[in-house]
């Protein structure tokens, strides 16, 4: 198996980093745009839909570069993960007509899954959908959105009488209420409450396949996006130590403080190597949760320790709000919260461990 990038991939790396570093400071209005013409936001799409053809590595490469940067772009929450959504469960009239407007930044969906008091993983919704003669009808609640309250189509999940299905929400249509907020990463989340709004379902009946396969896809990506920012919160930390003096020397000259600096790169390299694992078996097909839980479970206790350290080793900057390593830190806590903490994953992987020979918590 070759871990090394084709010099495409390199390409691609070196274009997003480049295009990140110039707007660094962009909120995603105006990334988004940029993006689009870039080919990032339809980078997974098929060709024939508006997309690049691009596969998961390609994918990593990306959300990498945008974990490394502190610009705040929704590029999963409203480009991939409910793009493949509808590229998995849409029927192709409905691809041809959303896939090109998402891959062109025309329009930004969100996905409406998660519901309160709900904990990873969700297997029973509240929100249900009725039909009414030729029209659906949905009724629920679903908090916390990701970008919810800027989205500009919602795909949201229902359960019906035979289990579980994918709908289409216009946001701004009757029935839907929704208010936004800022979440703990300076980042948005909104609360949607739905009351009999008229929703138009997604092709596929086997909507709980489609929303596995999108998921563990969105958490190989948020795996990616979080060694992105782990490594860059190293970076800082090292050259930080090598340039503050106490006592008249470098701070890299007390050992303790190099050893600590030194466990921060091993656990980086530890979830550099799951993150990799997990989208290489995207790559080659294989949709199984078991692969991307491992990899949450390693990358969040990864980013907990690094963040945390990466604060510690700075001292009372690193929780400045405007300094990059309290920015890093927030983004790594929100990431180690989504799509199931580190609890959540280990608990699955403990309900499953009849089916390993030999098994290292």
């Amino acid at each position: 198996m070759n871990f090394e990038p084709s010099t495409e991939q390199t390409m691609l790396r070196d274009t997003v980093n480049n295009v990140l570093a110039r707007h660094s400071s962009a909120d995603s209005t105006d990334l988004w745009p940029v993006m689009a013409d870039l080919g990032l936001l339809g980078l997974t799409f098929s060709e024939s839909e508006g997309g690049q053809g691009a596969g998961p590595i390609e994918a990593m490469i990306v959300m990498s570069e945008l974990g490394a940067s502190t610009a705040r772009v929704p590029l999963l929450d409203c480009a991939y993960l409910p793009g493949n959504l509808v590229a998995e469960a849409a029927s192709p009239a409905q691809r041809r007509e959303l896939l090109p407007k998402i891959a062109a930044g025309q329009l930004r969906p969100a996905f409406a899954h998660e519901e309160p008091r709900s904990r990873w993983p969700l297997r029973t919704l509240s929100t249900s959908a009725v039909r009414q003669g030729s029209t659906w009808r949905l009724t629920g609640r679903k908090s916390p959105v990701l970008f919810g309250g800027e989205a500009d189509l919602l795909v949201v999940s229902a359960a019906v009488t035979d289990g579980i299905r994918l709908f289409l929400v216009d946001p701004a249509g009757a029935g839907v209420s929704r208010h936004g907020s800022a979440t703990y990463d300076g980042r948005r989340a909104a609360d949607i409450v739905f009351t009999a709004a008229p929703a138009e379902p997604l092709a596929s009946l086997r909507a709980e396949e489609a929303i596995e396969a999108a998921l563990v896809a969105a958490q190989a990506a948020l795996c990616a996006e979080a060694v992105g920012a782990m490594t860059e919160a190293l970076h800082i930390t090292a050259e930080y130590l090598c340039a503050r003096e106490q006592f008249g020397v470098p701070l890299r000259t007390f050992q303790a403080l190099s050893h600590r600096a030194a466990d921060m790169h091993i656990a980086v390299a530890m979830a550099h190597g799951m993150s990799v694992y997990a989208s290489m078996a995207l790559a080659d097909g294989v949709i199984d949760q078991s692969i991307a839980s491992r990899a949450k479970l390693r990358v969040g206790r990864s980013a907990r320790y690094v963040g945390q350290e990466a604060v510690q080793l700075h001292g009372g900057i690193g929780m400045t709000v405007d300094y990059p390593v309290g920015q890093y830190f927030a983004r790594l806590t929100a990431i180690e919260q989504t799509f199931g903490n580190s609890s959540d994953h280990l608990r699955f992987l403990m309900g499953r461990v009849a089916e390993y020979d030999m098994v290292d918590l």
